[in-house]
């Protein structure tokens, strides 16, 4: 299973064309409502998530939680009480944590990122605590992946989706997308 959480100021971009791309792979995705069964993006687009966050479960079915940047909705996944334990529910069991713009400074403050390649939006980098920063758009290391932000949300949907499956099944994505 696949979360993708969505709280009040996501940015669509970075959290849709991930859920999009994964779902072409086959993977089994739930958008999550944070604090509310309807959640409105940065840019006023409401949002009727799969399930809110009492009904997830925190078990060895989790695969991947996606955390989308936008302001505020980074501010308001980061104050989520739900969301903080389970990012530390994946990292201590070994399982992926993909977050991007604004998001992978989250995981900067709860010092995942120490030793670790990341990459976010410019603005966000002096919150990567301990990551040695790249330009790229999107890193992965480990179980962790981070991009720039919404003009990465494709190549950062096709990264999690060649993880979770196969790079064959993500070039395959990407030819049928019509991406470069």
């Amino acid at each position: 299973m696949i979360y993708i959480f969505l709280a009040n100021g996501f940015e669509e971009m970075e959290a849709l064309a991930p859920t999009d791309i994964l779902r072409r792979a086959k993977c089994d995705v739930k958008t999550v409502a944070v604090g509310a069964s309807e959640i409105v993006s940065s840019h006023g687009v409401t949002v009727r998530p799969d399930i809110t966050e009492d009904q997830i479960q925190l078990d060895d079915e989790l695969e991947m939680i996606v955390l989308p940047g936008g302001m505020p909705g980074t501010l308001n996944l980061e104050a989520s009480e739900f969301v903080q334990k389970a990012v530390d529910h994946c990292a201590e069991n070994g399982k992926y944590i993909a977050a991007i713009c604004a998001a992978p400074s989250i995981l900067g403050h709860k010092g995942l990122l120490k030793g670790k390649k990341a990459t976010s939006f410019p603005s966000f980098t002096k919150d990567l605590e301990g990551a040695q920063v790249l330009d790229d758009l999107v890193v992965a290391d480990g179980k962790i992946i981070t991009a720039k932000g919404a003009g990465a949300s494709i190549e950062f949907g096709l990264k999690l989706a060649e993880m979770i499956t196969s790079k064959e099944t993500s070039d395959n994505i990407r030819a049928g997308m019509q991406c470069r």
